[in-house]
Parts: C-alpha cells; structure tokens; sequence
C-alpha cells in the first residue's frame, strides 16, 4: 500500500522505459530480468511467507456503532490494543455494501486485463503518481515492483486528472465515486473511535483535518515465476491517517512487520484492512504507530487490491496533539501536510525512512 497523490509534485525524469508486468509476465514466463531481482537482505524468505497472522485484530464496526455513546466498550478496548500493538486491524460488519465491494473488485479487474494500448491512454507521467504504471521510479538501476497500478486523486476535486479516469470499461468511474464516498464515510467513523480510545474528542481528527484528501490505488500482481526473488511492493509505511486495503480473497500477499518478522494478512470475506499511517504517528506522538509492510508476489496466482489513503488537508499543520505528549519527551515537530506529502512522494518506498522528515533530531522534554 502507498501514499497519497500530492498537487505540485516536482517531476523527476528517469531515463528509459519502464516495462508493463504483465506484457513481460506473457513474453518471458519462466524469466525474471535482474531489475526485478531483489538484493539477498530484501527477498521475501519462503519461511516468512507461512508465518501465522492469528493474532491480528479483528474488530467489528457494528459493536462500535452501536456503543458509539458509551465512553469505554470492550470493543474499543480492543480497537485501543490493535492502534497501540498492530497498527494494522481488520474490519468486519464495517457498512459497506458487498454488491459494491464486488463491483468495484470485478471492474478494477476488467481494467488490468485490458490490452495494453488501452491502459496506456491513462499513462503516469515521470515524476507523478496518478494515472496507469509504474510509481516511486527515481532512478535506472533501481529495483522495480512486480506491480502495475493505476493510482486517482479522489478528494478535493483539485488533485483529480478527469483525462486519467478510464472510460473503460464502462461503469468503472462511476462505479469509483460510490465507492469513495462510502470508503469516506468509513475513515471518518474510524477516526471518530480512534480519538475516543485516545481520551480526546469523538471530532478531534475530523475537525482537524479539514477538507481530507483522499485517494486511490488500484494493484495488480501477476504470477511470477520466481516469487522469493521479488517484491509486489517494497517495504514502507504510510504518509496517510488512514489507510483501507479491499484485498482479492483467492491470494495472500500483504504482510506486515511486527517483532522483525514478516506476517501475512490473511484476507477475510468482505473484511477491509485497516492500517494507521505516519500522520497518525505523528498526532499521537507515537503512541500508535504506523508500521512497515510490503506485498510479495504468488507462482500460479495473480493478486488484486485496491488501496485508499485517507488524509489531512495539505493545508493542516501536524504535530503531537498536546494532550498525548503528556510529560513525555515530544518525538516530533510541527510541519505543513503538503510539505510532507511533497516529501513523501518525490522519496522511493524505503521503510519508515520518509517519517524521518517529521522526527525532532533531539525529542523535547514537556
């Protein structure tokens, strides 16, 4: 999963070409060119990929709905561990509609399998992250996602490129907008519990954060015949508050970092994931934390996601909220959320490296 798309985005050109997966998946099926082949410490182990994932959360939407006036339920309890332990939970009974999930899954499916000349008339411009490609590319020798994608700015409707929108196949855009509306309304129910298990507000982020901007990203990993070699997507966290993955039931290839391990995430039926992102971290002064994860590709399975990135206003200015510094040394320093979104998507996916941008070298004693 990955960032979100940021207006004035500084374009970074890299010389040559960035072959499509999928075309190179069809010419070369038993070959995977260098540029793809990870450095030994960044391979995903094949003991790694079994690793259990039992104990990520599960919470349950409509457990905190219905308590939503009570000031402490067992199921915010357990919202509360997931933020401070995980910063990654699933969410079931979460309101949005299966008909719509299942669209969405079947309709961003049609898009991938679309010739390629087709997707190519959407195309992700050097330097950028909307439109049909490859992002976070900064430079030739670079090592590549074995991933296409299609990324959108939803919200506010300056960071949309209607010409990146596909118009096919039909319904796709529509189809998005409904979506995005309910995935909106998700983040802000979110938002609401997260402040109350946090003692704050039940509106402290929603007020904050202004007009949020959100986005999408839509990925498509094909087969690979040499899957411990690469990575779907490289390591990193988040520069959103928010993050929610519809990831396809018949793969598993999310995994998360706890505890120096790599843990899959494995899908649950209509369940969305949810995961905190750097702003988050950022808010709370590290109390909840966003958290590295990476997606690792499948030899006989393709997979699909579609990620949205839920965020500040690139007006906000973000620090620790003075109420959860509580005494303790204050880790990190106010900045503008564009200026941080600028950073974040001019930076190749490497960990939790872009958050260096908002860390007080020396944490301040309150």
């Amino acid at each position: 999963m990955a960032p979100l798309l940021c207006p004035k985005t500084p374009e970074i050109k890299i010389g040559g070409h960035v072959q499509d997966v999928q075309e190179l998946r069809r010419a070369q099926p038993t070959y995977v060119p260098e540029r793809y082949v990870r450095d030994p410490d960044e391979r995903p182990a094949r003991s790694n990929i079994l690793l259990p994932s039992s104990g990520v959360p599960v919470i349950d939407m409509s457990k905190l709905e219905r308590s939503a006036n009570s000031r402490w339920t067992d199921e915010l309890g357990k919202l509360a561990a997931a933020c401070e332990e995980w910063g990654f939970f699933q969410v079931v009974n979460h309101g949005i509609e299966e008909w719509l999930m299942e669209s969405m899954e079947e309709l961003t499916r049609d898009f991938f399998m679309l010739p390629l000349e087709e997707k190519e008339k959407y195309p992700m411009a050097p330097g950028t992250i909307q439109g049909y490609g490859h992002a976070f590319v900064f430079s030739e020798d670079q090592k590549l996602d074995w991933c296409n994608m299609l990324a959108l700015g939803v919200q506010p409707a300056f960071i949309r490129n209607p010409r990146l929108w596909p118009t096919t196949p039909a319904h796709f855009s529509e189809t998005l907008e409904i979506y995005s509306v309910r995935i909106r309304e998700l983040c802000q129910k979110l938002l609401v519990h997260i402040a109350k298990t946090l003692g704050l507000a039940p509106s402290t982020f929603n007020d904050m954060f202004a007009e949020a901007v959100q986005a999408v990203r839509m990925n498509y990993y094909p087969q690979c015949p040499r899957p411990d070699l690469v990575l779907g997507l490289s390591s990193h966290s988040d520069g959103s508050a928010l993050t929610v993955l519809q990831q396809d039931t018949g793969c598993i290839g999310l995994q998360i970092l706890k505890d120096d391990a790599w843990i899959p995430i494995h899908p649950i039926p209509n369940a969305l994931v949810i995961n905190l992102g750097d702003t988050l971290e950022v808010l709370t002064n590290g109390k909840y934390k966003s958290v590295e994860h990476r997606a690792v590709t499948n030899e006989v399975r393709d997979r699909l996601s579609i990620v949205t990135f839920y965020a500040p206003s690139y007006e906000v200015e973000l620090g620790p909220i003075p109420e959860l510094v509580n005494n303790q040394p204050c880790k990190y320093k106010r900045y503008n959320h564009g200026e941080y979104s600028r950073h974040y998507v001019t930076n190749k996916l490497q960990g939790k490296k872009t958050l260096e941008f908002a860390k007080l070298q020396s944490p301040i004693s309150t």
